[in-house]
C-alpha cells in the first residue's frame, strides 16, 4: 500500500460525509475503496430504511428493498450523471425497489375507497363541519404528538391510494414523476390523489374534533 493509499483511506469517511461533493463521492466509490464503501452504506442505510418502511410497513421487506437498492446503486454509479443530487437519485432507487416488492406481493391491486369518501346531501352539498378547514397532513406531521396517529390513518388507506399520497405529499414528487413510476396517466394520479386526500381528511376528523383516537 502506498502513502497515497494510506492518506486516501484515512480521509474516506470525511469524503463521504453530508457535506461531501457528489462527484468526489462517486469517484471514490467507483475506485473500489472498501473503507469509503462501508462508510457510504452506514451513512445512508438509516434514511433509506425509513423511506422504504413508509411504503412497505414491514421491516423485513424494507431491509430487502434497501439491500436491492444498494446493489443497483453500486451497479449504476459509473453512469450517475449528476442531473440531480446523489441522494435524490438514491431516493428514487429506494422507492422503486419498495414499489417492486409491493407489486410482487400484489399489494397495488385495485381496492375501493368509497367508504372513506365525503358524503353529500340531496342538494349536492357536502356534509362538513365548519372546523373542517384544517392544516394539511404534511404540516400536521411536523407535530410529534400527532405523528404516529396520523401515520396510522395514512396506513389505513388502500395501498393503491396510500402510495400516491405518500409519493406526492410526503416524498414531494411531481404528478408526472408519480405517473411514470406507477405506470398511470397523470389524470389518473390526480384523481386518486384527490380521493386519497379526501379519505384521509375523513379519517382525521375525530382528531380535529378533539376526540380520542
Amino acid at each position: 500500500m502506498t502513502a497515497d493509499d494510506v492518506g486516501r483511506r484515512a480521509t474516506a469517511p470525511d469524503a463521504i460525509g453530508d457535506d461531501a461533493d457528489d462527484e468526489a463521492v462517486v469517484a471514490l466509490l467507483c475506485s473500489g475503496d472498501k473503507t469509503a464503501t462501508k462508510t457510504f452504506v452506514e451513512s445512508n442505510i438509516g434514511w433509506m430504511l425509513a423511506v422504504s418502511r413508509r411504503f412497505l410497513r414491514d421491516n423485513a421487506m424494507s431491509e430487502d428493498a434497501v439491500q436491492n437498492a444498494f446493489v443497483n446503486i453500486f451497479r449504476a454509479l459509473e453512469r450517475f450523471e449528476g442531473r440531480s443530487t446523489l441522494k435524490t437519485w438514491m431516493h428514487r432507487i429506494v422507492v422503486n425497489e419498495s414499489l417492486a416488492i409491493l407489486r410482487k406481493h400484489n399489494r397495488l391491486k385495485e381496492n375501493s375507497i368509497e367508504d372513506l369518501q365525503p358524503e353529500f346531501d340531496d342538494n349536492g352539498c357536502r356534509y362538513e363541519d365548519r372546523w373542517a378547514a384544517f392544516e394539511t397532513p404534511e404540516n400536521m406531521l411536523q407535530q410529534s404528538q400527532m405523528r404516529d396517529r396520523i401515520h396510522d390513518r395514512i396506513n389505513a388507506l388502500p395501498d393503491n391510494y396510500r402510495i400516491i399520497l405518500l409519493l406526492r405529499d410526503i416524498e414531494e414528487m411531481s404528478t408526472a414523476e408519480v405517473a411514470e413510476m406507477l405506470g398511470l396517466s397523470e389524470t389518473n394520479v390526480k384523481v386518486r390523489l384527490h380521493r386519497a386526500r379526501s379519505a384521509l381528511k375523513k379519517l382525521l376528523e375525530p382528531l380535529m374534533k378533539g376526540q380520542a383516537l
